[in-house]
C-alpha cells in the first residue's frame, strides 16, 4: 500500500501538466500519481498521461474517463486511491521539493505513532502570474506547529487568511467515511473539499513550509473575476451546498464550528462580491435570496457572518454601499494578489 495519492484532474492540459507531475516525482515508491484525464479532447492529455504511465508504472496511473469536471475527477481519485493518505494537485499547480519531503517524512512518523492522523495542513502560496509579490497563505498563530493537534488547540483564523484544498492532506478512508462525493460538471468544488470533512477530522498536524504553488493569472482560469461572473450560477450552487451542510451540523465543538464558519464567510463574501460586480437587477437578487437561503438554514451561522466584518461589509444598504463593498473588494484584490 502506498503512502500517499496524488490526484491530478486534467482537463486539455497538455501546455503546463508535465511540470506538475514532474515535481510529484520525487516522491518515489511512497507515493502514488493518479493522472486523471478527464474527457480531454483539445490537446494530447491523453497522451502525455499514458506516457508518464509506461516510463513511471509503479509510480503513476493514467485513467481516461468521459468528461465530468473537476469535482468528477476528484470523486475518481478517492475512488481509486490506494494510498493511506489523499491530496489532489490541479493540473496547472506544482510543489517544493523540499517541503514535499518533509511532509512525507511527517506521514510516516504518523503511522508509527499511537494516534492516527487524519488532516495535515501546509502552506501554499500565490503563484500569480507576472507578480514579483508572492502571498503565503500560512498558519502559525492558528494551529500549532510540527505536532500532533487536536480541535481544542485550534486558535481562530485572521480573516486575510483561509484554508483552502491546496493546505490539505486527509487520510483517504475519512474521505470515504464522510461520504464527500463533488458535484459534476461544476466549478469551484475545491471549497467542499476544504468543509465537508471537517466534522470527522479529530486529530491534525500543521507543517508551517511552502508546499504548494497556486498558479493564478490565466485568463481562461476559473478563478477570473470575469469568468466566475459568467458560472457565478455554479459559484452559488457549491455556496448552497455548504449553507445545507452547515445547518445540519449540530454536534460540532467550538473550534470546529468556528473554522468552518470562517469558511463560509469567506465563500459567501466571493459569492456576494461577484453578484455585486455583475451589477445586473437578476445579480442583485441572486445575492438576497443567498443570504436569505443561509438565514433560514442556519440563523446562528446568518447572524455570525452577516454581523462580521466582511458579511456586513457585502450588505451595505444602496447604491452607494455597494460601491463602498466594491472598493474594499478591490482594495484586497491589490494587496493580497488573488484573482
Amino acid at each position: 500500500m502506498k503512502l500517499l495519492t496524488i490526484a491530478i484532474p486534467c482537463y486539455n492540459s497538455s501546455a503546463y501538466m508535465s511540470k506538475c507531475i514532474e515535481s510529484l516525482l520525487p516522491g518515489g515508491e511512497d507515493v502514488e500519481i493518479l493522472i486523471i484525464d478527464d474527457g480531454s479532447k483539445k490537446d494530447n492529455t491523453p497522451e502525455i498521461a499514458d506516457e508518464y504511465a509506461a516510463k513511471y508504472p509503479t509510480i503513476i496511473r493514467a485513467i481516461h474517463q468521459q468528461n465530468k469536471g473537476h469535482g468528477g475527477a476528484v470523486n475518481t481519485g478517492i475512488a481509486e486511491a490506494t494510498g493511506l493518505y489523499f491530496k489532489v494537485v490541479d493540473s496547472d499547480d506544482w510543489v517544493n521539493k523540499e517541503a514535499y519531503m518533509k511532509l512525507l517524512n511527517i506521514l510516516r512518523e504518523q503511522l508509527g505513532g499511537p494516534t492516527t492522523l487524519d488532516m495535515l495542513i501546509s502552506n501554499y502560496v500565490y503563484e500569480k502570474e507576472g507578480s514579483k509579490r508572492k502571498r503565503v497563505m500560512h498558519y502559525p498563530h492558528a494551529f500549532p506547529v510540527d505536532q500532533l493537534f487536536g480541535w481544542k488547540d485550534v486558535k481562530p483564523l485572521a480573516i486575510t487568511h483561509y484554508v483552502l484544498m491546496h493546505s490539505l492532506i486527509y487520510r483517504t478512508a475519512l474521505l470515504r467515511e464522510c461520504h464527500l462525493v463533488l458535484p459534476e460538471h461544476t466549478f469551484y468544488v475545491d471549497n467542499l473539499v476544504a468543509f465537508i470533512p471537517f466534522p470527522y477530522v479529530k486529530t491534525m498536524y500543521y507543517a508551517d513550509v511552502n508546499f504548494y504553488r497556486y498558479f493564478i493569472g490565466r485568463a481562461d482560469q476559473s478563478v477570473n473575476e470575469q469568468v466566475m461572473i459568467g458560472r457565478i450560477d455554479q459559484q452559488l450552487y457549491v455556496n448552497n451546498e455548504m449553507i445545507d451542510y452547515m445547518g445540519k451540523q449540530k454536534n460540532l465543538m467550538k473550534q470546529q464550528r468556528r473554522l468552518m464558519l470562517h469558511s463560509l464567510e469567506i465563500i459567501m463574501t466571493v459569492s456576494s462580491v461577484m453578484l455585486l460586480r455583475a451589477d445586473t437587477e437578476e445579480s442583485l437578487k441572486k445575492k438576497k435570496e443567498l443570504w436569505k437561503n443561509l438565514k433560514k438554514k442556519d440563523p446562528r451561522a446568518y447572524l455570525h457572518i452577516r454581523h462580521g466584518f466582511t458579511g456586513g461589509a457585502m450588505n451595505l444598504p444602496g447604491k452607494g454601499g455597494r460601491k463602498v463593498s466594491i472598493t474594499g473588494y478591490k482594495l484586497a484584490q491589490k494587496l493580497y494578489g488573488f484573482n
